[in-house]
């Protein structure tokens, strides 16, 4: 039984008064209910969890008319403890209504009237580097037009259509952000007053195939599908619901196409007839994913990789010319592609390669090596003997270290210690490979993952070596096929 203010129970007979509250809790009593939390934000704040971790907000925003309105529906509701996170946008009146169960992508009311769209970065955030924006935009942008008519341009100057920017707190168009956490982005629907107008919050933890931090690529293709006219949908697992999950590979569901293709329909249709396909000429980058037949395609499975590498968190395997890319442990479609593909006129095959802590990459082949600042080439071919290499070749070259800020070259049995801020060598006097204790004298590749252990190839096997212990694991070498590539493990033959 639910006991009534002032007064308990003393025994099965009688009710006995109970002592008289203090003070401080008549007052309470007599004091009206204080508002909700929400109901003391100013009209047009939006709904957030600063600070907030593990699944984010998208936090996506209208212009400020519709978002007051947001907000203002939201003070009226009581508060019930923490909610699942979701986007900033409000949903459609009819938005989860009945007429829209079998359709369930919902438009914005908006559409761009032509086809062919230009785009720039007006700044950029300070995690990532500038070539991996850039490339990252450009595929969040793909995922667009691979299903529709749309082509996507980047300028450099002047005004485009889509204008993207990286801001803070206030930033003039009367959407503040609020630091790390809570509001990750909005954008700006077509047939709007400032339509094509794309912003990211500078001081979120930017990272791209990372669930450590807020991911680019995923936050800003959601965000491209606003400023195309599409708004939310309740369909589980599309790009276009409000909640973010960390979800590789990126890739619409069937409600984001049939959204996105009811607005600018299907893609144009490829020519029936297709020309030859020529070989490569020599010295001319074709730039296209492996214009070779599928059967002549390398074989993970089979080969002995030439060179591996860590660059921008994700794994490159390089042999005759190709590249494998696999992120987070996957392998990505299109992949074995033509290295050119991703750095235009880099030599074929590459003996090793690795990523400095600038964000560049060092390619090296016989007695010459090539520098890269993302896919574009900013020096090269230029001689070993620069950096205090006597002969050639690199066979590898490993990243060590936490900080990551350790380069050491491998030849034969010897290896060498490599300072990129100087481009020079410890000394022209190797060291002998011996050093790194289980690790066979002569390796064909090396790199290093994120928790710190080194791994080195010599033909279709590694080892793993552990920075605790300065040396190879037990167990070890293994075979590369089956470990990375989902090979099937050959049987055993005696």
């Amino acid at each position: 039984m639910a006991r009534a203010a002032g007064l308990r129970r003393a025994g099965p007979r009688a009710l006995q008064l109970a002592p008289p509250p203090p003070l401080q809790l008549l007052l309470l009593l007599l004091l009206p209910p204080p508002l909700p939390a929400r109901a003391l934000r100013p009209p047009d704040a939006h709904l957030h969890h600063p600070g907030r971790r593990g699944p984010h907000l998208w936090q996506e925003t209208l212009p400020s008319s519709l978002a007051s309105a947001s907000a203002a529906q939201e003070t009226s509701q009581p508060v019930r403890g923490p909610r699942t996170p979701r986007c900033g946008v409000p949903d459609p009146p009819d938005g989860l209504g009945a007429r829209n169960r079998q359709k369930r992508f919902v438009l914005s009311g908006g559409r761009w009237e032509k086809t062919d769209l230009t785009y720039r970065i007006l700044r950029f955030p300070w995690q990532l580097v500038r070539e991996q924006v850039r490339q990252t935009v450009a595929e969040a942008l793909q995922v667009w037009s691979e299903v529709t008519p749309l082509t996507f341009t980047e300028v450099l100057e002047g005004r485009a259509d889509i204008m993207i920017d990286f801001t803070r707190y206030w930033h003039g168009d009367n959407l503040p952000f609020d630091g790390p956490g809570g509001i990750l982005a909005h954008a700006f629907f077509p047939k709007t007053h400032r339509e094509g107008d794309v912003h990211f919050d500078y001081d979120e933890t930017w990272t791209v195939g990372d669930n450590q931090g807020t991911d680019f690529l995923q936050v800003a293709a959601h965000e491209f599908g606003h400023m195309l006219g599409l708004q939310h949908t309740t369909a589980a697992k599309a790009l276009m619901s409000p909640f973010y999950t960390f979800r590789y590979p990126l890739s619409l569901s069937p409600d984001d196409r049939r959204g996105i293709q009811y607005l600018y329909g299907q893609p144009r249709q490829a020519p029936t007839s297709r020309p030859p396909v020529l070989s490569p000429q020599a010295g001319v980058d074709t730039n296209e994913i492996a214009p070779l037949e599928p059967e002549t395609l390398p074989d993970a499975c089979e080969v002995s990789f030439d060179a591996v590498s860590t660059i921008r968190g994700e794994l490159f395997f390089f042999k005759a010319g190709f590249v494998w890319r696999l992120r987070r442990g996957q392998l990505q479609p299109g992949y074995p592609a033509l290295a050119s593909r991703h750095w235009q006129g880099l030599p074929s095959p590459v003996d090793a390669a690795f990523e400095d802590a600038q964000g560049h990459i060092w390619f090296f082949q016989g007695a010459q090596y090539w520098v890269y600042d993302g896919e574009k080439p900013v020096l090269g071919p230029a001689p070993l003997s620069e950096l205090g290499l006597l002969g050639s070749p690199v066979h590898a070259a490993l990243v060590w270290g936490p900080e990551k800020n350790k380069i050491y070259f491998f030849r034969g049995g010897d290896y060498w210690r490599f300072h990129p801020s100087i481009r020079r060598v410890d000394s022209p006097i190797p060291r002998r490979a011996t050093d790194w204790r289980g690790v066979p004298s002569e390796i064909d590749a090396a790199f290093q993952d994120a928790d710190g252990y080194a791994y080195f190839l010599q033909g279709r096997h590694y080892w793993k070596f552990d920075p605790v212990k300065v040396k190879a694991l037990e167990g070890f070498p293994r075979l590369v096929g089956p470990d990375f590539f989902d090979c099937t493990e050959p049987a055993n033959t005696f």
